[in-house]
């Protein structure tokens, strides 16, 4: 099966102690290893100050991943236990290798599109003797 490449980004609450964020982070991280998944990246991103109220609050934690996996069922997974965790008011998966392919195929049909037209060469500059005797 083929190899997936996802991103995914949660929100906690603003009020969430350091250890209790570290713990939602090793508990995804296990499943996902768990799950055949690897964990290629993982960021934390600070408080930041929300685009709208969630969950009346204002600001949250944000924290990224990347992940790397053959299984849809490891993405299930890791969403469910976001469902149940109690600092987490957000989260997002979003599946990276389509666009890319999707970028990948755009860039190829650019590349064909342009060798089958000829390029046309700019019109030559006039000379500085050539301008000044066609002005008088």
């Amino acid at each position: 099966m083929e190899e997936r490449l996802y991103d995914l980004i949660f929100i906690c609450r603003p009020d969430t102690p350091e250890a209790e964020a570290d713990k939602v982070l090793a508990s995804l991280e296990h499943s996902a290893v768990e799950k055949g998944g690897k964990v290629e990246k993982l960021e934390k991103w600070g408080t930041r100050r929300l685009a709208y109220r969630v969950h009346k609050h204002r600001e949250g934690q944000y924290f990224f991943m990347q992940l790397r996996g053959t299984q849809g069922e490891m993405i299930k997974e890791l969403e469910r236990r976001l469902k149940v965790a109690d600092p987490v008011i957000k989260y997002l998966t979003v599946r990276l290798d389509d666009e890319m392919k999707r970028q990948k195929k755009l860039v190829h049909r650019r590349e064909r599109r342009a060798a089958r037209r000829p390029r046309k060469s700019p019109p030559a500059a006039p000379a500085a003797g050539e301008s000044a005797a066609a002005v008088s």
